[in-house]
């Protein structure tokens, strides 16, 4: 059973947050397809890696008409910091109340070495230009993971 309180073909309402300079964005205000992927911190390995493979590749979601928000529960501050160390060229935003991420189902009870905690399931969600969820990509691992988007939307697009 998925942790995902949306599903394929459902239409996402709102994704409303602060992106990296404090500025209220709204990632679902534009007639692209988004991809939203919500990860658990900034400058960790795995985060930094899925961060910079997008980067490496957003020429390419362009051209597909593609935009591309991490959302994680970081303070606008250390995403601002986090894209700055890195060149990322995509749009991170911030939920530190844990709104969207509880609202998707993301924010999620963890282990690690025996010791729970809460955070967030790295997941991967594609959405239409009418806003429909098109696909999802569940408990993500990042190897690989931002070419099997690419191939996906151009495989859509074909």
């Amino acid at each position: 059973m998925s942790y995902l309180k949306y599903s394929l073909g459902d239409i996402v309402k709102e994704i409303k947050l602060p992106d990296s300079n404090g500025v209220l964005t709204d990632a679902l205000n534009s007639k692209n397809i988004k991809i939203i992927y919500f990860y658990p911190k900034d400058n960790t390995k795995g985060c930094t890696t899925e961060a910079l493979d997008f980067t490496s590749k957003v020429k390419d979601f362009k051209k597909y008409n593609t935009v591309i928000y991490g959302i994680s529960p970081d303070e606008g501050k250390k995403h601002f910091n986090f894209i700055a160390k890195n060149n990322l060229k995509i749009t991170l935003l911030s939920d530190t109340e844990k709104k969207i991420l509880n609202e998707f189902g993301v924010w999620q009870k963890k282990k690690l070495y025996g010791k729970e905690y809460m955070g967030v399931i790295r997941t991967t969600i594609l959405i239409d230009e009418n806003n429909k969820i098109i696909k999802i990509w569940e408990k993500v691992n990042v190897k690989n993971h931002v070419e099997e988007v690419l191939n996906f939307i151009k495989e859509m697009k074909q």
